[in-house]
């Protein structure tokens, strides 16, 4: 199952669509403009709350929770590598790897893959395709990598703040 994901540019929060194939949305998200931490609801076909996800603040580490159905059902968290970028999704057993900073990773578990994600160069706003192996997992596929997206996003600001 592939879905593209597109993201609106100078956006002053978090807003965004997943289509499939047929260009069908799938899931529209919606980010928290005024909040403590980020925050991202993610809404399916029907304009219900799928999933919530929300970043901890004072973490060493990124870390953001996933909720489905109200329920906590895993944990994205960036693991301390000196030479390479991984992500443990707790609750799962899957690991994300790859260059994260380019949006080209691929989330396994054990040797299985579970999503491999790809930014699309050249277009308009940032746009990435997720092929997900099992369309079972969607939902938990898409979480884990708006979670993954907002770490990087996160990061990113840091670095430019502190480098000000």
């Amino acid at each position: 199952m592939k879905l593209y994901m597109k993201q609106k540019p100078f956006a002053l929060r978090s807003r965004f669509t997943l289509k499939d194939e047929s260009d069908q949305v799938i899931f529209n998200v919606e980010g928290e403009f005024f909040s403590i931490g980020s925050k991202l609801h993610v809404y399916d076909q029907n304009g219900q709350e799928a999933a919530f996800i929300r970043q901890k603040v004072l973490s060493f580490m990124p870390r953001y929770f996933v909720e489905i159905n109200g329920q906590a059902v895993a944990c994205v968290r960036q693991r301390f590598t000196l030479f390479k970028s991984l992500f443990e999704i707790e609750g799962t057993g899957w690991l994300a790897a790859g260059n994260f900073t380019a949006h080209e990773f691929v989330i396994a578990s054990g040797g299985q893959t579970i999503m491999t994600v790809r930014k699309a160069w050249f277009t308009w706003g940032d746009s990435y395709e997720l092929d997900i192996s099992t369309p079972n997992d969607a939902l938990m596929a898409v979480c884990v990598m708006l979670a993954i997206d907002m770490a990087i996003e996160s990061r990113q600001r840091s670095a430019a703040a502190s480098s000000n």
